[in-house]
């Protein structure tokens, strides 16, 4: 709730004035039952019919003022709310941009959209809504409380009795249904998980002919949630009957009470219509309670969602004294660098020295540990010992975003925004804008020309969702401009030609060697994308096996020339040409 009323305080003004408004405005409507007393005891039983003007125009001005001043108190507190809630969607969303690799790894992409969407819709319900009702009715109770006491002390006393056991209900029915809201979140996340995830990976389902098995998978979760919900109603359905029942009793034992005094000439009968329309202002914020209770426990439960994840810290953060150099050169050096992840050893004693715009390659089995090494040159994970230093100084002292500056990756995993091709290459460039004549000369290098000229829209093509549209090849062409786009000194390749045929990776790798003044990591399966490289290393259960030139390695005769033997033993059966593209 602390982070709520910061936001709140932030807009005060809205409210502010807003209450102000409504205060003006319950003012007015104080006077209606005092009117209708007038019309009934003066003007309908005294005769007195020189009032009725001026009591309905009277009645007319309250109403028109009510009118005005209930549009300004609903549009002010729609505008307050609805910037509470848009600053804290948009803080929750920039708190998720800076945490780490490491959370994202454990998380699931349904459950953050369900905090960033659901959970807050939920609490701004309460902001624009349940705040400002809340705050009416509790004015409309104690003003109105006050009005009764005034007219008559014993039929206020008499209405009052059952004020304490609906009070007692509406706790209760906070306590119990804020549990079941707690269930109904977790399994919002859970259906939403399901469905975002068979949506995202229909093709696949349908590839291999599950969609019964998908089926029943969302009827389990959308079966549960309708569980959660029955259960819900359930609760709500048991007490607040209650509730209503006390608040209809109120006006019974009043109507009875006020009766009895009447015709004992105690009150009169316009004071008797006047007190029953202020026992309605009294009644209807008691009927309310259970409403906003229900909005409320609705409300705590998304809340301490919210909360929960920014209580989420980043594993990997700026230095408190950050070092840059004063020039970037792109000299990385790894020393007796072990990395572990959820208890197991991923890399260990890693030793590496590579020279500004020189190219080290990366080859292995898979899981043996490649992706993890570039993975710390970024810092998106730290290595447990050892030290890594960019131009001299260690990566833990450089500020992440001048580090991550100096860095264009394509990764192993392919993903693309459901944008045109052009802002996709865009994106790349960082906080740099770069020129139209640029991105084509990185689309031209990546070989993305080649098809795109072939789209009738070219590279204003927007290609669908993570890049559905495209085949595999021309996802990573893409990948590898947008990287290429960014001026950067340090250039990493995660397997980032594995799709692509083999004399398009040599028209890109001819390119790439022309990127001279970057330094370049590169990660591959084939021989062809890492022959060129200044140091080939191979990589063996998270350690360094074999390390050399391309002719060095075949000249070991080990695991780099068994892998040479088994790629290129039928290849030599080819023409000359595509045997020197490949060796």
């Amino acid at each position: 709730m602390k982070r709520l009323f910061k936001y709140l305080k932030r807009y005060h003004w809205f409210f502010s004035i807003a209450i102000f408004a409504m205060i003006i405005g319950i003012a007015l409507d104080m006077f209606n039952p005092y009117l209708l007393k007038l019309i009934v005891d003066r003007i309908i039983i005294g005769k007195q019919l020189s009032l009725l003007t001026k009591v309905l125009l009277a009645l007319a001005g309250i109403a028109i003022s009510r009118a005005l001043l209930g549009y300004f108190k609903e549009f002010l507190f729609d505008c307050g709310g609805q910037r509470v809630v848009t600053d804290l969607r948009q803080d929750l969303f920039d708190h998720l941009q800076t945490l780490s690799f490491s959370y994202f790894d454990g998380v699931n992409t349904g459950e953050l959209m369900s905090r960033l969407k659901e959970d807050i819709d939920n609490i701004m319900r309460t902001v624009v809504f349940g705040f400002m009702i809340f705050t009416e009715q509790c004015i409309y109770f104690l003003v109105a409380s006050t009005l009764l006491f005034m007219l008559n002390w014993k039929l206020a006393l008499l209405a009052l009795t059952v004020m304490p056991v609906i009070a007692f209900l509406a706790l209760r029915l906070e306590s119990q249904i804020g549990a079941v809201y707690d269930k109904i979140s977790d399994q919002a996340v859970l259906i939403n998980t399901t469905a975002q995830e068979n949506l995202a990976g229909v093709r696949l389902v349908k590839a291999f002919g599950r969609e019964k098995y998908e089926i029943q998978k969302f009827l389990e979760q959308n079966q549960e949630n309708y569980n959660l919900n029955m259960e819900q109603a359930k609760v709500w359905g048991r007490q607040y009957p209650r509730i209503e029942f006390l608040t209809n009793l109120a006006i019974v034992l009043v109507t009875a009470g006020g009766g009895y005094l009447v015709i004992r000439d105690q009150i009169s009968i316009g004071t008797l219509v006047a007190f029953t329309n202020y026992l309605f202002m009294l009644i209807w914020p008691m009927r309310m309670l259970g409403w906003l209770t229900n909005m409320l426990a609705q409300s705590l439960a998304s809340l301490k969602k919210i909360e929960a994840l920014f209580q989420e810290q980043a594993s990997i953060k700026d230095p408190p004294a950050p070092v840059v150099p004063k020039e970037f050169k792109g000299h990385v050096v790894f020393e007796n660098v072990t990395f572990e992840y959820n208890g197991a050893t991923i890399l260990k004693n890693i030793n590496l020295d590579v020279k500004p715009g020189a190219t080290l390659a990366i080859m292995g089995l898979t899981g043996s540990g490649k992706s993890s090494i570039l993975n710390l040159i970024g810092r998106y994970y730290d290595c447990n010992s050892g030290n890594i230093y960019l131009d001299g100084v260690n990566i833990k002292d450089w500020p992440l975003n001048r580090l991550r500056e100096q860095i264009s990756i394509v990764m192993q995993e392919t993903f693309l925004f459901s944008d045109t091709i052009l802002e996709n290459i865009r994106f790349g460039a960082s906080n740099a804008t770069p020129t139209y004549t640029e991105i084509m000369a990185a689309a031209k290098d990546a070989r993305v020309d080649e098809f795109v000229s072939e789209l009738p829209d070219g590279y204003q093509t927007v290609i669908g969702e993570r890049g559905i549209g495209l085949s595999g090849g021309e996802k990573q062409r893409v990948s590898l401009a947008r990287a290429l786009v960014k001026k950067s000194s340090l250039l990493i390749l995660d397997d980032a030609t594995s799709n692509l045929d083999m004399e398009t990776e040599y028209q890109i790798q001819k390119a790439l060697e022309q990127q001279s003044g970057r330094t370049k990591f590169i990660v591959a399966h084939r021989i062809s994308a890492v022959k060129n490289a200044a140091e080939i290393v191979i990589i063996e259960n998270g350690e360094i096996v074999e390390r050399g030139t391309h002719r060095q390695l075949i000249a070991l005769r080990q695991r780099y020339y068994e892998t040479y033997c088994e790629q290129f033993q039928g290849l030599l059966e080819l023409g000359s040409e595509e045997v020197n593209h490949a060796v």
